[in-house]
């Protein structure tokens, strides 16, 4: 009996400990709002796809910006992203241009997805506020505060290579249309490898975010305003793809 009881415990807390799998970045719950407050974070293959995955303390997903009526100009923006070591070139930018992140993203003011029809109604130009994926390419900028973060701009007359799948926006953003999924605590994004030259390893974090749009439309057009969680604790990108053994 005590043999059965102690392989029942040991049983019940390896379950607990690796419900959401091994690896990544464990973080204890926080003060901050549930839906952004991360507890696990991690990158892994499935197939032929990678999968890049969160989970929160409370329902993924459950909470979206409250709309200004439709004006891009300070228009909010919430995000599950992970930053990685990954170069812009992998994702069709010109290389060394920044901090690339994969985010999911909801904003229901303006729509930077015109080749996808997310909430299917046949307008393609409608559905900020359904969620979708981006990749984008985050720079320092003190103009979004003290150690701000941007997504970085492109300068009027400036032609930089972009991703097919650019939206158009002056700034450094992809709208590859990856397939998505939030369910109860979790978030996840399948990145196909076949789409993206990834190296044979990479670095990443967790972190989830607000971020707005200038109120005149200028450098910076696209602020990181609001940290709700970092997986690490101090964005030091500490978890890899593969896994490290230990």
């Amino acid at each position: 009996m005590k043999k059965l009881l102690l392989s029942s415990f040991i049983a019940l807390a390896a379950s607990q400990a690796f419900a959401h799998g091994p690896g990544g970045i464990h973080a204890e719950k926080s003060a901050t709002k549930a839906a952004f407050d991360l507890v696990h974070t991690r990158v892994f293959k499935d197939g032929t796809h990678l999968v890049f995955e969160q989970v929160v303390a409370g329902t993924a997903g459950a909470e979206k910006p409250v709309s200004n009526g439709g004006k891009f100009a300070t228009a909010e923006v919430l995000s599950y992203v992970w930053p990685t070591t990954l170069d812009s070139s992998v994702i069709g930018f010109d290389g060394k241009k920044g901090i690339v992140a994969l985010a999911l993203t909801a904003h229901p003011d303006f729509d930077d997805t015109p080749l996808y029809d997310e909430n299917n109604d046949g307008n393609l130009a409608n559905d900020g506020d359904d969620w979708h994926s981006h990749w984008v390419v985050l720079t320092p900028d003190e103009s979004c505060g003290p150690k701000g973060l941007k997504v970085r701009d492109i300068p009027k007359g400036e032609t930089p290579k972009v991703p097919k799948t650019w939206p158009g926006a002056p700034i450094y953003i992809d709208s590859p249309g990856y397939d998505f999924n939030l369910k109860k605590d979790t978030v996840t994004i399948r990145v196909p490898l076949k789409e993206v030259g990834f190296p044979t390893d990479f670095n990443y974090d967790g972190v989830t975010a607000a971020l707005k749009v200038n109120a005149n439309l200028h450098n910076p057009l696209l602020c990181v305003v609001n940290v709700y969680d970092v997986a690490s604790g101090d964005l030091s990108l500490p978890a890899t793809w593969p896994e490290k053994a230990k």
